[in-house]
């Protein structure tokens, strides 16, 4: 979305989600029940977009085609770097765990763990919200005019820049929701956070910079053999398969998935 809307990327998203399980993790810790918790977990995600949008984000929107896209990779990475090392240096051994109860359900007769099953509906929810934000909200409309035609947008009332810091707060309360589910799977460390990136940009680029439909589409297929390749050759082979398909994508059709062709 970001990416789409302001011809922009965001290097430090998976830090973004650590941060915010970290806020989850401090809360419990303190005596928050769970669900208060996690609710500060999506308000500071929120809260670290619009922090994002104040700070270093106002130079790279002053730039314009590739100097904008080379300058947020650049800025964003550099603060993915200092935020890594941080808590890699303050709180190095600390993850956040959610542990859903009760026994594995079955599903066509393959047992699957609650906390799984309750990342996926949670997942789901997310998508058909957005997608119902883009498409019968004025809002939404005001989004993907910015997105299909700038200049047009700017004629018809609607300001480019409080869409792009929308889309920022946006993104936060996502990278919070991604901290959240996947802490009911697996634990989300304070080293997660380059590995979330980097599943983020494979979904980007094989589903199309700019599309979501096609995110949607790439993640659920890149999530499927992501799943088969690591219960049989392992995780660190499985990273290598999901870039392999971004490449076979990038040469194949540079504009992903479901991305339009310029």
């Amino acid at each position: 979305m970001i990416y789409g809307l302001g011809g922009a990327l965001n290097l430090a998203y998976g830090q973004m989600a650590v941060m915010s399980a970290m806020v989850v993790l401090f809360a419990m810790d303190a005596g928050v029940p769970a669900l208060p918790a996690v609710g500060l977990g999506l308000l500071t995600g929120a809260l670290l977009g619009l922090v994002l949008d104040l700070t270093i984000f106002r130079p790279v929107y002053r730039r314009q085609g590739e100097a904008r896209v080379l300058l947020s990779l650049l800025l964003t990475l550099g603060l993915a770097f200092v935020v890594d090392g941080f808590l890699t240096w303050r709180i190095p051994f600390r993850g956040l765990t959610l542990n859903i109860g009760g026994g594995p359900i079955d599903i066509l007769g393959v047992p699957m763990r609650r906390g799984s099953l309750l990342a996926s509906a949670i997942t789901i929810l997310a998508f058909a919200l957005l997608f119902a934000f883009f498409r019968t909200t004025a809002l939404g409309r005001a989004v993907r005019s910015v997105i299909e035609d700038e200049q047009g947008a700017r004629l018809v009332g609607v300001d480019p820049r409080r869409m792009l810091r929308l889309i920022l707060i946006m993104s936060g309360f996502l990278a919070a929701i991604v901290a959240v589910t996947r802490a009911m799977v697996t634990p989300v460390t304070v080293t997660l956070g380059f590995e979330i990136t980097v599943f983020a940009l494979i979904v980007t680029v094989v589903g199309g910079l700019g599309s979501f439909p096609g995110a949607l589409l790439a993640g659920v297929i890149l999530g499927i053999v992501n799943s088969i390749a690591a219960s049989y050759i392992g995780t660190f082979l499985s990273l290598i398969i999901l870039l392999a398909a971004a490449g076979i994508t990038i040469l194949l059709r540079p504009s992903g998935l479901l991305g339009v062709r310029e």
